[in-house]
Parts: C-alpha cells; structure tokens; sequence
C-alpha cells in the first residue's frame, strides 16, 4: 500500500465529492488546523455531541447498546468531564474509493493534552459522516472546539481491489449522518 498525496486527495474531492465540503489546504487562523495537508485531510468536528454520563448507571453493552448513559449537546464548546468521553462526529462527509482504505490519526494538540481521538479505519466505497471518539485521560475537564480540527484521514491504495467492498456488503453504518451509534 502506498500513501496518498495532496494532490490525490484535491482531485478526488473536487471532481469526485471524496469529501464535502472540501478546504484546500491547511487553515490555521487562531484554531486547531484542519484542511488537506502534504498526506491526507484534517478534518473538523461539528457541533453535535454526546457526551458520556453515569447519572443513571447505565450499563455500556455493544449489543444491547442504550444512549441513556448520553447527554445530548449542540455546542461551538463541549467540555468532557474527567476520565470520560463524548461522540461526535466530522464536519466532513467522505465517499471512500472502491481501492482505498483510510486511517484516522488524533491531533496532536489534543493528544498533548490527553485526549485521544479514535476512529476505525474507513473501508473502499464506504461513505457518511465519520462517528468520532474523544476519550479525555486526564483527571480534569477537557474541551473539544467544534468546527475546528480533529483528527487526521491518511488515504492508503491498495496494490489491487477488494473482491466485496463495504457497499456490497451492505455494511450496517453506511450512508450515516450525524452522530451514529453502535449498531449489532
């Protein structure tokens, strides 16, 4: 597998809608940058957030997932409480290539102040809204700014394609919008 440049990345988002909306470019002005870099996308967090609570001792359980344990924010600030999390999701909505698989990398100026940002990884012909994880390590609140960067897309080509792509498949978080939660 080889990495996508920069030039890749503007191609497939301006002629084939890879990502919209699309800013070309690094945009730094006084926020966490976001934008199309050298290899790959930094892409920004909306304004829609779920943030984890216990206030009615809810039990997390893949399968029989509950947003009860979730307290629902839309906010240009969201503040995640010590040693919690919060869902979100990107600004950006991505159409994967059926001969891509793409990677998510925290920021590195909220990893240097402990939270994570998790993703798994972007199948070929996936599309949606990408479901964010902010964990916040520390024993203190933690802010997340909307509309500002979040995570880093690193586009992989694959030395040949898939037999059956995440479309073919009928993937259950295909097509998602907004902030999506587990599903079995």
């Amino acid at each position: 597998m080889s990495v996508r440049p920069d030039h890749w990345i503007r191609q497939m988002a301006q002629e084939k809608g890879m990502i919209e909306p699309f800013v070309d470019g690094i945009r730094r002005d006084g926020v966490i940058s976001y934008g199309v870099s050298s290899y790959g996308y930094d892409a920004r967090v909306a304004d829609e957030f779920k943030i984890f609570t216990n206030v009615d001792s809810a039990i997390v359980d893949p399968k029989e997932f509950s947003d009860a344990g979730f307290v629902n924010r839309q906010t240009d600030v969201c503040v995640i409480p010590p040693n919690s999390f919060a869902l979100a999701r990107t600004v950006e909505y991505f159409r994967i290539p059926r001969d891509t698989l793409v990677i998510c990398l925290g920021k590195s100026t909220y990893a240097r102040c402990g939270i994570i940002v998790n993703v798994t990884p972007l199948e070929p012909e996936w599309e949606g809204h990408v479901t964010l994880e902010f964990s916040n390590t520390t024993p203190l609140p933690a802010r997340i700014y909307a509309n500002e960067g979040a995570c880093q897309f690193i586009f992989l080509k694959a030395e040949s394609e898939c037999d059956t792509s995440y479309a073919e498949r009928a993937g259950k978080y295909m097509g998602q919008k907004g902030v999506t939660l587990p599903r079995l």
